[in-house]
């Protein structure tokens, strides 16, 4: 998928960007490839920075749908160079897709609240262009949709993800300025406060996962050996202690 972008702030004779996306399904750890094109406007011009951001919607910085306010968690840039009238100039541009980075699919379906987007950017002679957001899905890791799945056969019912700006609590090891909440609904036969919901952060690396169930900070989970029936196993055993069945 394309998307080109013409340069208002620099009139009518400006120079075009067109970034084509060759995996638009990757998970945390992955490698995204960008082809950007530019195209040469009517004049000669110095590009100051060329650049590509990986970059999610906050819930405390946006709209219901919005990318008002979007925050970049990952990127890459070339530059500067010298763009001639007419000239047509061609970059490959990877992207790593960081290991906390919002998810956007379990199970492999969608997940409501979850969005990420590549933005690229085109900085000449201090004017600033960003072009249009084309969107990317986030699965999974293994692991996360054990969990998942847990929750399913537990009887939880996934609702919601929502991205926050901050450190969760006990979060040591965080390295993004946000994290992930996904929000589920208890079933009926755990006791709990009438609508209350069980949020759950997911904080991946290359061999393990840590698991946030509320406030109670971090449980740690190689992958290694993990299966669906051992999450199963352990997330009872964590709501029964917690709510009294």
């Amino acid at each position: 998928m394309a998307f080109r972008t013409f340069l208002k702030s620099l009139g009518a004779n400006a120079p075009s960007v067109e970034t084509v996306v060759a995996n638009r399904a990757v998970r945390p750890g992955d490698r995204i490839q960008t082809h950007v094109t530019i195209r040469g406007g009517g004049a000669d011009v110095r590009v100051d920075r060329l650049v590509l951001e990986l970059v999610t919607r906050a819930e405390d910085r946006e709209g219901e749908t919005g990318w008002n306010r979007p925050v970049p968690f990952a990127e890459r840039h070339v530059g500067p160079f010298e763009l001639r009238a007419g000239e047509t100039l061609a970059h490959r541009i990877d992207l790593d897709v960081p290991w906390e980075a919002p998810l956007t699919y379990v199970l492999g379906r969608p997940l409501r609240g979850g969005r990420v987007a590549v933005r690229t950017t085109l900085e000449i002679d201090n004017a600033v262009d960003r072009g249009d957001f084309d969107e990317i899905a986030v699965h999974a890791l293994p692991a996360q949709d054990m969990f998942v799945e847990a929750y399913r056969r537990l009887g939880f019912r996934l609702d919601e993800a929502e991205v926050k700006m901050g450190v969760v609590q006990g979060g040591d090891n965080q390295t993004m300025p946000f994290w992930q909440e996904i929000e589920f609904d208890f079933p009926d036969y755990y006791r709990r406060p009438q609508g209350e919901q069980l949020e759950t952060g997911f904080f991946a690396r290359p061999d393990s996962l840590d698991v946030f169930l509320g406030s109670t900070g971090a449980h740690r989970f190689e992958y290694a050996g993990l299966t669906v029936e051992a999450c199963q196993k352990w997330l009872d055993a964590y709501c029964r202690e917690e709510w009294q069945m």
